[in-house]
């Protein structure tokens, strides 16, 4: 069995696409994937399936639509992919100070060059970003509320969903304890 990390977009956010996590956790069990976890409120699951991520994420699309009602894109990781982008990581993760940040943006696609070419303007000293294939590394040196390329991946012609570098570390290690 492969181990997956999946990343809900835009669940519990605003007071909208409520979900609870045990109620998704329960969904999870229902379509037959194996010890389910859910990690915070904000839409990470780690689980186990037999079942190839492209078949598999959009099953789940399917099902939290027909449960809940809502639309939701699920961006899919192995534990191995997601292993990776840990090692990947182009900047100081551990020794960043004081006001400084990584976030992972995971895309479910890899963006044309077009986007990314837009996406090149608002790279500087403050807000600085990597692309590998389908995730973008973000390295933010002010709040990250402040920051305006956050707010551009949006505009990459995928799906994309960020996280913090310390939820990235937390789905690494539920993920490893379940090999």
């Amino acid at each position: 069995m492969t181990i997956y990390i999946a990343l809900l977009r835009g669940i519990n956010v605003g007071g909208h696409n409520i979900i609870k996590m045990a109620d998704l956790k329960q969904l999870f069990g229902t379509i037959g994937l194996n010890n389910v976890q859910t990690y915070i409120q904000s839409g990470n699951i780690v689980f186990e399936s037999d079942m190839e991520s492209d078949e598999l994420s959009q099953q789940i699309e399917q099902q939290i639509k027909d449960t809940f009602g809502c639309s939701v894109p699920v961006i899919l990781r192995t534990s191995k992919e997601w292993k990776k982008l840990i090692d990947n990581c182009p900047y100081p993760v551990e020794s960043l100070v004081e006001g400084e940040s990584i976030h992972l943006a995971l895309l479910s696609d890899t963006p044309s060059q077009e986007a990314l070419n837009k996406l090149q303007k608002f790279q500087n000293d403050v807000d600085q970003y990597d692309v590998q294939d389908k995730d973008i590394y973000l390295f933010l040196r002010q709040n990250f509320r402040d920051s305006k390329l956050p707010l551009q991946l949006q505009k990459l012609g995928v799906s994309a969903t960020i996280r913090n570098w310390k939820t990235t570390m937390k789905l690494a290690a539920m993920s490893e304890a379940m090999e």
